[in-house]
């Protein structure tokens, strides 16, 4: 049971190419965003699509298959972990973020 303390699984759709960093030492990182969506009906019977966007980062080898694979409009599935940070602005202002840490993808769609 200790697998289950902060796993998410996702599947949804990229709403933008994601941004490929390369860092100093070589390593990659992925940022992207995933769009979920859910279906429901109303009280008055219509059929109604909630779309929720989710942030997420990849490392290493994950990140180099996301460059090579992953664009606007493709559909993946995610294994990750939750996490939040914060950070100041160039304003001084404190700004907060949550992120899924992205460690297993499988690519779905055409």
């Amino acid at each position: 049971m200790s697998t289950l303390r902060n796993k998410v699984q996702l599947i949804g759709n990229l709403g933008n190419d994601p941004e490929i960093i390369t860092l100093e030492s070589g390593k990659k990182l992925a940022k992207f965003s995933i769009a979920t969506n859910e279906s429901y009906k109303n009280n008055k019977g219509e059929r109604v699509t909630d779309t929720q966007w989710h942030n997420v980062v990849a490392w290493g080898k994950t990140a180099e298959i996301i460059e090579g694979f992953v664009t606007k409009g493709k559909e993946i599935a995610i294994e990750g972990k939750l996490t939040a940070r914060s950070w100041e602005d160039k304003d001084g202002q404190k700004r907060y973020t949550t992120e899924v840490v992205c460690n297993e993808l499988l690519l779905l769609g055409k």
